[in-house]
């Protein structure tokens, strides 16, 4: 029983062992299809403790074991309690984690071992998925170092949404400061309060860089009330951060903002579209359009400005790979309508990279696609989907379904939209994308490699 498991990552030792110390590299390594999220992450490998959130509020704690603490070279954790919360994990398992690291010419042998009575086949998705991540976001880490970047003060909104928490863990594993941009009242030594209305005067005081990602979600029937939403939460905030950020002597030099490919239309049929490509018509185009122009405040003042202009993002943990994970899984997905439109999307990771690259690439300014290299119709992604979770997708949705949830707008923009977009600025650099192609980022992010 339990698992042993290991690989070389081409990174040094006390690189490797340092990226686990650090904030965030927890939730780098939790697979995204397990129904366990991280309540609190650990604030020293030799003695402190973890703590998970699985289904129906129970808690996993793992604490580290001082005896197993041996740097750069070791640390364990084990299986513990904190709580009623915690207790019932105990009952049913014990768990003892060896994390064992080697050097091995100019890389590192990285060594999992676990003592349990849950069989190694249950496990080994986890590890693939644990080895993965670690040896693509040191990769990451290493390409920017190359092009010169320094640990920098970060300043976020929307840290808490999909892309917000992934984002932020990865870059704490990079050195990096994170200043979380929160409307409530603050939690931590990092938080600040943001009004989107009236942002306070020193909001940016220090910040290095400003990733702006707040937004109310699109998803859903395009009533007057939720249209104002998308609006309301996007366009004016965004001036104002622009212009708060302009008006900051010691702020941020770089202002990348969330952007979409909602801009290019609801149906451009088989055109390729670039960042050069004009912009269409509907709803959301307008939207873009707007929230895009609303960053010029920051350009005017010398900033260098980067819309990331996001496709379908793809992640178990949200969007829209999680609501149809579900229907796949019992047989009863299938393409939408005739399936002839096109999908730009993008896995989660490589969109943490587009982000991560615009920190440090001066020569990206203005807009960037955000989308994997080859878009795919709707009937090669459902067929795609169905096979990596071994199912058939015989069963076509009819139109009157997403109609019944989205209006008529909706499935217009939402659903049935079809966009062949390009990354063309990306390419152009030689950008590396972690998984290009859709089979191999599903299967990552459903635990099915």
């Amino acid at each position: 029983m339990g698992i042993e498991f290991e690989s070389v990552v081409d990174h040094p030792l006390d690189e490797v062992f340092g990226w686990h110390t650090r904030p965030g590299a927890m939730r780098r390594l939790v697979p995204p299809w397990q129904p366990m999220t991280v309540v609190a992450e650990t604030t020293s490998l030799a003695d402190g403790r973890a703590v998970l959130g699985l289904p129906g509020g129970l808690r996993w704690v793992a604490q580290h074991d001082p005896a197993g603490y041996d740097p750069p070279r070791r640390f364990v954790d084990t299986l513990s309690s904190a709580g009623p919360a915690s207790w019932p994990p105990r009952l049913v398992s014990r768990w003892t984690h060896t994390h064992d690291f080697a050097a091995v010419g100019p890389g590192t042998r990285v060594h999992d071992r676990v003592d349990t009575p849950v069989p190694a086949a249950a496990l080994r998705a986890t590890f693939v998925y644990r080895h993965r991540q670690l040896a693509d976001d040191l990769a990451a880490h290493r390409a920017a170092a190359d092009a010169g970047l320094r640990p920098l003060v970060i300043a976020v909104t929307g840290a808490s949404g999909l892309v917000g928490t992934a984002l932020t863990a990865f870059l704490r594993t990079g050195g990096h400061r994170i200043v979380r941009l929160v409307r409530h009242r603050p939690t931590g030594a990092d938080d600040r309060q943001w009004d989107p209305d009236r942002p306070a005067a020193d909001l940016l005081t220090g910040v290095d860089a400003v990733i702006h990602l707040a937004g109310a979600s699109i998803a859903g029937r395009f009533t007057d009330r939720h249209r104002r939403a998308i609006r309301d939460s996007r366009i004016e905030p965004t001036r104002r951060l622009a212009e708060l950020a302009a008006q900051t002597a010691d702020g941020p030099r770089t202002f990348v903002s969330a952007s979409a490919i909602g801009i290019y239309g609801f149906d451009r049929g088989d055109a390729v579209l670039t960042e050069d490509s004009v912009r269409g018509d509907g709803f959301l185009a307008d939207v873009v359009a707007d929230w895009e122009e609303a960053t010029t405040p920051a350009a005017d003042a010398g900033l260098r400005v980067v819309a990331v202009r996001t496709g379908i993002v793809q992640s178990a943990r949200g969007g829209t790979l999680r609501l149809m994970r579900p229907l796949f899984a019992a047989g009863l997905g299938g393409r939408l309508g005739d399936g002839r439109q096109w999908l730009a999307w993008i896995g989660l990771d490589d969109l943490l990279d587009v982000y991560h690259r615009a920190l440090y690439d001066e020569r990206l300014t203005g807009p960037v696609n955000a989308v994997a290299p080859e878009p795919v119709r709707n009937g090669e992604y459902t067929a795609t989907l169905a096979n990596v979770v071994h199912r058939p997708a015989l069963v076509p949705v009819p139109s009157f379904g997403p109609r019944l949830l989205l209006g008529e707008q909706g499935v217009r923009e939402l659903a049935e939209a079809s966009q062949r977009v390009a990354p063309a600025r990306l390419e152009s650099l030689g950008h590396r994308f972690r998984r290009p192609q859709l089979r191999d980022a599903l299967a990552h992010e459903l635990g099915h490699g």
